[in-house]
Parts: C-alpha cells; sequence; structure tokens
C-alpha cells in the first residue's frame, strides 16, 4: 500500500505542475477580459480591484467606432490571403524536400528556418522602400505578401516532417495507378497527411492574426488590422486600459473559439507520425 502510495506522488505532483503552469499562462488572457468589464477608474486602480461593479461601456465605445469592423475585416482577409498563399507555395516545396531531396536540401531547410532568426526591424528600411516602390504600401495584399514570406520557413519545417511520415510505398502504389504529379499530391499525399496541414494551417493563421510589427509600420489607415485598432488606444492622453482590454478581447475571441473547436485536428496534426 506504502509503495503504490509512493508511486503515485510523482504524477501527483507532475500534474499540480502542470496546472500551476497553464494557470500561470492564462492569467493574462482572463485579466484581459476581466479589466475589459470594469470601468477606467477600476481599470487603474491600485491595488486592483477584484470586486467592482461590471460594466458594457468599454465595449459599447469600442463598437461605437466607425472603423472597427474595417480592422476586423482587414485581419480576417490578410490572414486567409497569407496563410492560403503560405500553403499554396508551401506544399510543393516540402513535397519536393521530402520525397526528392538533393544535397542541398537540408542546407535549404536550415537557411530558411535562420531568416525567422533575423530581427524584422533589422529589414524594415529595405522593406519599407520596397513597398513604397511597389505601391504595397498601406495595402491589405502588401501585409498579406510579408506575413506570408514571413510564416512560410515555419511551414515549410512543418509540412515537411509531416510528409516525411507518410510511408513512400503508398505514394508509389499510386504511380503504379497511373497518377501524375499532381494526382499523387492532391489524392494520395493530401488526404494522408490532413491533420498535419491544418495544424500548419491553424498555425499560420494564428501567427497573422496577431502579428503587429509589420502592421503597424506597413500600415495607417487603409489596411490596419486589429493590431493598430488595439494600438490607438494608447494616445499621448495616456493608457485606456478598460477600452484596450475591451478591443483585445474582441480581437482574440475569434481565433481562441476557433482554436478551441479544431483543438482536436491540431492535437492529431501535432501527433501526426508519432506512433507508426
Amino acid at each position: 500500500m506504502m509503495a503504490s502510495n509512493t508511486k503515485r506522488l510523482p504524477k501527483i505532483a507532475l500534474g499540480l505542475i502542470g496546472w500551476a503552469v497553464a494557470l500561470w499562462i492564462f492569467f493574462p488572457i482572463f485579466w484581459m477580459v476581466l479589466t475589459g468589464f470594469k470601468s477606467e477608474m477600476d481599470a487603474i486602480s491600485t491595488p486592483p480591484h477584484l470586486i467592482f461593479h461590471p460594466t458594457l461601456q468599454s465595449y459599447h465605445d469600442v463598437f461605437a467606432q466607425e472603423n472597427y469592423w474595417h480592422f476586423t475585416f482587414n485581419t480576417v482577409f490578410m490572414s486567409v490571403l497569407a496563410t492560403g498563399g503560405a500553403l499554396l507555395l508551401g506544399v510543393p516545396a516540402a513535397y519536393s524536400m521530402a520525397f526528392y531531396p538533393g544535397k542541398r536540401t537540408r542546407g535549404t531547410l536550415l537557411w530558411m528556418l535562420s531568416t525567422r532568426m533575423l530581427p524584422p526591424v533589422g529589414v524594415l528600411v529595405p522593406v519599407y522602400l520596397i513597398a513604397k516602390s511597389t505601391g504595397l504600401l498601406d495595402t491589405v495584399i502588401g501585409l498579406a505578401i510579408i506575413n506570408l514570406l514571413t510564416n512560410l520557413p515555419i511551414i515549410v519545417w512543418m509540412l515537411y516532417t509531416f510528409f516525411k511520415e507518410v510511408p513512400v510505398p503508398i505514394l508509389e502504389a499510386g504511380r503504379m495507378d497511373g497518377a501524375n504529379r499532381w494526382q499523387e499530391i492532391s489524392v494520395v499525399l493530401l488526404p494522408l497527411a490532413l491533420p498535419g496541414i491544418a495544424s500548419t494551417a491553424l498555425l499560420s493563421l494564428i501567427l497573422c492574426w496577431n502579428e503587429a510589427f509589420w502592421s503597424l509600420n506597413l500600415t495607417s489607415s487603409n489596411a490596419a488590422p486589429l493590431a493598430s485598432f488595439i494600438a490607438s488606444f494608447s494616445s499621448p492622453e495616456g493608457l485606456f486600459f478598460a477600452k484596450l482590454s475591451a478591443a483585445s478581447t474582441l480581437a482574440v475571441a475569434p481565433i481562441l473559439v476557433f482554436g478551441w473547436f479544431s483543438q482536436k485536428q491540431l492535437v492529431r496534426g501535432l501527433t501526426f507520425g508519432a506512433v507508426k
């Protein structure tokens, strides 16, 4: 009996640690949602008021902004466009590297991943000048292109990993049945790797949705996404914490709900090929 209890202690400890980490990660989101229901006076009170009279005034003020839905449309359109374009380029690239590797395949993958290590501010000036000279400055298309190129290395890496787990004999069987290259990818490969592709698309969508650096520096009004809308609540008069929290909650709510409903597919994709 004592031995059984001794064996259970490490599991209980790990469980408590896991819950503690989860609560620590979730706390900023909880505090953001909570602050959105406070008045501005309650939001800036010191120490913070845990008991307060909830109000929807901050949400009313956010929705009262006539350009709120304009920012929302820009965010949705840019995220979907960038994710779709990245998958359109990433799937053939990952397919080629996974099933037809060359001498420089590994080096190319490492080079692509190394581009993510470069601070975005290091290339801000040339990217800004290129966008200005090509007429893509302050356009949804230009913002989608920069997000596409930024996330493409991660997408190729993930798809490459998923494709490597697909048994080659299945593709060879498709070729023997007369499938051409396009049919091999669309009919044989993509259905097998669908969980991995879905998790990759979801990750790309989240990265595009939450991107702020390029949004603040490459847009002003026409193509500004929700990140710029949230930043507008920081003014020379100060920070409007309640309105800022309400706007942030509205911005993250769609992606949180989408991620919640697609978590099963996401977990399947992240564990794709783990057990053969």
